[in-house]
């Protein structure tokens, strides 16, 4: 923050001064370029080598985002999918379970109709 104020500063200054901030300005811009690849070259070291993707994990959280609901719109409407997700969020269960509780879809339906990784 204090680099970027420093070179607003002297911009605004040095215009009518032959640009005598122009230093200023190089030395904080150089400084904070330095800066910044410096943290990118830590973060990288320190935390992104060596992270794997937690496949099941993904999965999960992807079949039970109550979100996804609004896929179900065309085949009980919204209605009911509204009743689906109130439903699933009460009880902590899936879409499906409480799709399939509530009589709107068969399990085989509910797969038929139901794939989220084809929503864009």
């Amino acid at each position: 923050m204090g680099n970027d104020v420093a070179v607003g500063m002297a911009a605004s200054q040095g215009n009518f001064e032959l640009n005598v901030f122009m230093p200023v300005c190089i030395y904080n811009f150089l400084q904070s370029a330095r800066l910044l690849a410096e943290a990118i070259t830590s973060f990288n070291k320190n935390c992104a080598v060596g992270i794997k993707a937690n496949r099941e994990k993904m999965h999960h959280n992807l079949y039970n985002s109550l979100m996804l609901v609004t896929a179900l719109n065309p085949y009980i409407g919204y209605e009911n999918a509204a009743k689906t997700a109130k439903k699933a969020y009460k009880e902590n269960i899936s879409l499906k379970e409480a799709c399939v509780a509530l009589g709107f879809l068969t399990e085989e339906k509910f797969d038929e109709v139901f794939h989220p990784e084809q929503m864009a």
